[in-house]
């Protein structure tokens, strides 16, 4: 049998399993509204610092002619100064400092933000989805306990391998998941085989790390790994936008694609298999995008916590349950909260800098808090 078409499933959704549509000017106003908080946050990220500059300069600064009319500068500072040297770039010497701190410093800092909140935001949607279960989050498939264990293992025993940190913490949370569904597999997997599993692999994770943390003879690795778990936009480079932008294309573009798949996984395995979907094939091949998407995060900017858990819920909320509309409007919702929350962690203490992550740490524990009083089914999708 096919898989359902458009009014099949509307017709599914009305008996209750999915939330209707809501209107689609709940769409638009969204989407524009988290733009508007995507500019005004990048903004202050622009002009905050110890080298403090206005809106006004820093816009000057984003917009300088000196740079944009000469593209082999934008490429220097793209690729670095080794690369841009072989391949003969025009040098920048002479452009003004704001232009340099503007976009050596705080631009990437920005688009690492916009990307990490996208991935973030879509792993949790595709995740709760999968294992039907509305507080799963980025990291349930065990990705943030073997990030966090490899990030661990480099810091204190592999010193010589932090320059490829980033790479290691995606491969750490890669393999965590391959172990979580060998283990979650038998004669196919469940939603609930996987969660038990991710929580099996994250506690024996967890615990190993904790071991080399008391075993640490260099309390400076332990003091840099601890705050890599933090999770930090500090010290965001190009070369960490272009390691997580090309992951980020790829999950979208696949996220997009499986919206449909998304909702008939909703409907539970013997409607999805009635309707000629193959499920094994379908759940492994989104659990391993949102499993990418979640450590290409990691990766980039450590273990920021409740992006993937609170994002879904204000857009579901919003937009409802149909995942054409719930990813469209985590596209831009995901980078609106991580940049407003890095904001606010670099004004608090300016010009002393808070981890983003116990922002969105703080913000997610006031968001569920309040949810749970509000919702009595909270917890199923």
């Amino acid at each position: 049998m096919p898989i359902m078409q458009g009014a099949d499933l509307h017709g599914m959704q009305s008996g209750g399993l999915l939330s209707a549509h809501r209107s689609p000017w709940r769409l638009t106003a969204l989407i524009a509204v988290s733009l508007l908080v995507v500019c005004a946050g990048g903004m202050v990220q622009l002009g905050a610092g110890s080298y403090d500059m206005s809106w006004r300069q820093a816009w000057e600064a984003l917009v300088d002619p000196h740079l944009w009319e000469h593209p082999s500068r934008i490429l220097r500072l793209l690729v670095g100064e080794g690369m841009a040297d072989r391949l003969g770039c025009e040098r920048c010497d002479t452009l003004p400092t704001s232009t340099l701190i503007v976009w050596t410093v705080r631009m990437p800092r920005v688009l690492v933000a916009i990307l990490v909140g996208i991935n973030l935001a879509y792993s949790g949607s595709i995740l709760q989805a999968v294992t039907r279960n509305e507080m799963a989050d980025p990291y349930l498939l065990g990705v943030s306990s073997g990030s966090g264990l490899a990030i661990a293992v480099v810091f204190m025993f592999l010193p010589g391998l932090g320059v490829h940190l980033p790479l290691l913490a995606m491969v750490g949370g890669l393999t965590a998941f391959a172990v979580v569904y060998a283990i979650a597999w038998s004669r196919g997997t469940s939603p609930v085989r996987l969660v038990l599993a991710g929580v099996i692999v994250g506690a024996i994770a967890r615990s190993v790390e904790t071991a080399m943390h008391y075993l640490a003879q260099d309390s400076s690795a332990l003091r840099d790994a601890t705050a890599w778990t933090s999770g930090s936009l500090i010290g965001a480079r190009w070369e960490h936008v272009l390691m997580v932008l090309p992951w980020t294309s790829v999950s979208v573009i696949v996220a997009l694609c499986g919206a449909r798949y998304l909702d008939i996984l909703l409907l539970g395995d013997a409607t999805a298999k009635s309707l000629g979907m193959s499920i094994e094939r379908v759940r492994f091949l989104l659990a391993a995008t949102a499993v990418l998407s979640a450590a290409s995060a990691v990766a980039a900017a450590g273990m920021i916590g409740f992006v993937g858990l609170i994002v879904p819920h204000m857009v579901r909320g919003l937009v409802g349950s149909p995942h054409r509309g719930l990813l469209l409007g985590c596209l831009v919702a995901g980078p609106a909260l991580l940049i407003g929350a890095d904001a606010a962690s670099r004004l608090i203490l300016n010009p002393l800098q808070l981890p983003v992550g116990l922002v969105t740490g703080a913000i997610g524990g006031a968001f569920f808090l309040i949810l749970m009083r509000r919702k009595r089914d909270f917890g199923r999708l």
